[in-house]
C-alpha cells in the first residue's frame, strides 16, 4: 500500500495541457531522481498545466489513474540506457503506436529528456518525437508555451527552442544548461512516500534532496556527466540552508542528502555541513571524491548520522593515470584509515576494461582490494563493486570499444580470487548491451523494438557492436554539449601516453569549449 503527501491534484477540465511525466523504471528509482522530482514540481506550479507521474510498469498516472494515451504530452526521463526497453514497453501497453511515423493527431506528443537523451538520442530516434537536450527545467516552460500555440502538433514549431533535437529534421542541437544555481528551481515541497513495501521506498526516502551543485570539471575520461554538464555550478551555501529549513517546515523531515556530480568539490562544503548541523539536520551524501575528503568532513558526517562512506578509487595507480583519476595512494589509504577509525561501513567502486589493461593489472587489482578490506577490523564491512568501463558519447573514450570476451575473462578471475570478500561484479553481457545502447546509431532501435516481444540472443547484440575510428563521423555529432571534439581527441591521445590533465579549477584553462556556451 502506497500513500503520498505533497502531490498535485487539479481539475483536468480547468487546465490547458495534460502532461504525463513518465519514468521507465520502478517507483523506487524514479522517486530517487532529483531531476524527475524537480520537473514534476516545476511544471505543476503553472496553473494551465497538470503534470502527473506515470511510473513503470504502470501505464496509468498515479495522480488520477489516467491512461498514458490520454495525455497531451508524454515525457520520458532517460536516466539509464537499459530503460529504453521499458519506454517501448510502456508505449506498447498504452496502445500508442511505437514509431513516430505511425502516430496520429489523437496520440500524445512523445518527448524524452535526461542524460541519455542528451548524450545520444539515436537509438530511440524512430520512436521519440522530440528530445530535450540538457537540463529540462531550463526550457520546459518555453516548450509548453509552444505546444499551447501549436495545437496541430507541427514539430517544426519547436525548432527555434534552444536545447531541442527533432529526429524528423535531424537538426543541430545545443545543450541547454542552468547558468545560475541560485536562481534555478529548488524543491521546497517534496513528495513524501509511505509504504510497507520496500519497492515503494525511494533510495533517499525520508530525506530532503538538496541540489548542492551541477557539473564537474575533474575530467575523469570515462565520465559522461563530467563532460556534458560543464562548467561546475554551485548553489550558495546559505541559500541551501534556507531551502533545507523551508523543506523541513513543509515536511517535518530532518535528514538531508547532498546531491551533486561533485559534492565534495563544493567550495563551502564544511560551512554548509556545519550550518546544517547547527540547525539540527542529519546529513548524508551518495558519494565523495577521495581527494576532497578531510578528517573533519568525515567526523562531521559521522556525527550527523552517516553510517556508510562511498568512495571510488576506480583502479590501481597506473590505470588511474589512463582515466585521469589523479588520486595519490596516500590520500586513498588515509581516507580509508580514518573511515575505519570512525567505524564507517565502506563501499568502493572499481572499473575493469580500462584501455591497455592487462591480466597482470587485474591480479594487482585483486591484491589492492584485499589490502583495503584487511584494513578494517571486519573485512566484510568493506563492500566492493566492480564494473566494466562503458565507453560513452562526448568523452575521450567514445572511440574505444567493448571487448566482451576480455571483460568476461577478467570478471571470472576476480570472482574466484575475491570469493572470500564482499564483492559484486557487473554482468559482462549487461555491460555489452549498455555499450551498444550508449554508443549505437539509429539502427539499434530495431533490436530494442524486437526485445519488446522476443528474446534477443547474445550474438544479435554482438553483431550490433560499434567500432569507431578517431576520424569517423559519430551518431551524436549533431548534439553540441559544449566540449568540442578537438579537446576530446587531445585527451584520447593523452590517455594512451598515461598523461594526466590537471583539474581546470586549479590550473590554466584548456579551452575545452564548455565555458563558451
Amino acid at each position: 500500500m502506497l500513500s503520498e503527501k505533497n502531490t498535485f491534484q487539479k481539475n483536468y477540465k480547468q487546465v490547458d495541457v495534460r502532461f504525463g511525466l513518465a519514468y521507465p523504471n520502478v517507483y523506487r528509482t524514479a522517486m530517487s531522481s532529483l531531476g524527475y522530482n524537480i520537473l514534476y514540481n516545476c511544471i505543476n506550479e503553472r496553473e494551465d498545466v497538470w503534470c502527473e507521474r506515470i511510473i513503470f510498469p504502470n501505464i496509468n498516472s498515479l495522480e488520477s489513474n489516467t491512461p498514458s494515451r490520454h495525455f497531451d504530452i508524454l515525457s520520458f526521463t532517460l536516466q539509464f540506457e537499459e530503460d529504453y526497453f521499458n519506454v517501448l514497453e510502456m508505449l506498447k501497453n498504452s496502445e500508442i503506436p511505437l514509431k513516430r511515423e505511425d502516430r496520429g493527431a489523437e496520440d500524445p506528443l512523445i518527448i524524452a529528456g535526461g542524460p541519455c537523451a542528451t548524450a545520444n538520442p539515436m537509438p530511440l530516434a524512430d520512436y521519440i518525437d522530440i528530445f530535450i537536450i540538457g537540463e529540462g527545467e531550463n526550457i520546459i516552460n518555453d516548450f509548453i508555451d509552444v505546444y499551447k500555440e501549436n495545437p496541430d502538433k507541427r514539430l517544426e514549431a519547436y525548432l527555434n527552442i534552444n536545447g531541442v533535437y527533432i529526429p524528423e529534421y535531424d537538426n543541430n542541437a545545443r545543450i541547454a544548461i542552468i547558468g545560475d544555481m541560485d536562481e534555478t528551481y529548488h524543491i521546497t515541497h517534496p513528495i513524501l512516500s509511505r509504504s510497507d513495501d520496500d519497492d515503494f521506498m525511494s533510495v533517499f526516502n525520508n530525506s530532503i534532496m538538496l541540489n548542492v551543485s551541477r557539473g564537474c570539471t575533474r575530467g575523469c575520461r570515462f565520465c559522461m556527466a563530467g563532460y556534458m554538464y560543464r562548467p561546475m555550478r554551485q548553489t550558495d551555501h546559505q541559500k541551501l540552508i534556507d531551502i533545507a529549513l523551508e523543506n523541513r517546515k513543509n515536511t517535518g523531515l530532518n535528514k538531508i542528502t547532498l546531491i551533486g556530480a561533485a559534492v565534495s568539490d563544493y567550495t563551502d562544503l564544511e560551512k554548509l555541513i556545519d550550518g546544517l548541523e547547527h540547525e539540527g539536520f542529519q546529513i548524508s551524501t551518495p558519494s565523495l571524491r577521495i581527494e576532497s575528503i578531510t578528517l573533519e568532513t568525515l567526523k562531521t558526517l559521522k556525527k550527523s548520522g552517516l553510517k556508510t562512506i562511498t568512495l571510488a578509487p576506480e583502479s590501481i595507480p597506473r590505470l588511474r593515470k589512463v582515466i585521469n583519476k589523479s588520486i595519490l595512494e596516500e590520500q586513498i589509504f588515509t581516507v580509508i584509515e580514518n573511515a575505519v577509525k570512525l567505524d564507517f561501513n565502506i563501499k568502493l567502486y572499481f572499473l575493469i576494461g580500462i584501455p591497455d589493461e592487462s591480466m597482470e593489472d587485474i591480479k594487482d587489482l585483486c591484491e589492492y582490494m584485499k589490502k583495503i578490506a584487511d584494513m578494517h577490523t571486519n573485512p566484510k564491512r568493506v563492500k566492493f563493486s566492480v564494473n566494466p568501463v562503458i565507453p560513452k558519447p562526448h568523452t575521450p573514450l567514445q572511440w574505444e570499444g567493448y571487448d566482451f570476451k576480455d571483460i568476461k575473462k577478467k570478471t571470472r578471475f576476480i570472482k574466484k580470487e575475491m570469493k572470500n570478500y564482499n564483492i559484486k561484479c557487473e554482468s559482462p553481457k549487461k555491460g555489452l548491451v549498455q555499450y551498444i545502447l550508449s554508443c549505437g546509431n539509429r539502427q539499434v532501435g530495431a533490436i530494442i523494438e524486437k526485445s519488446v516481444t522476443k528474446n534477443v540472443i547474445l550474438k544479435e547484440w554482438r553483431d550490433m557492436t560499434p567500432n569507431y575510428n578517431i576520424d569517423d563521423p559519430l551518431p551524436w555529432d549533431k548534439i553540441d554539449v559544449g566540449v568540442n571534439k578537438r579537446f576530446l581527441k587531445i585527451e584520447h591521445r593523452r590517455l594512451r601516453n598515461l598523461k594526466q590533465t590537471p583539474w581546470c579549477e586549479t590550473s590554466p584553462c584548456y579551452n575545452c569549449g564548455a565555458c563558451e556556451k
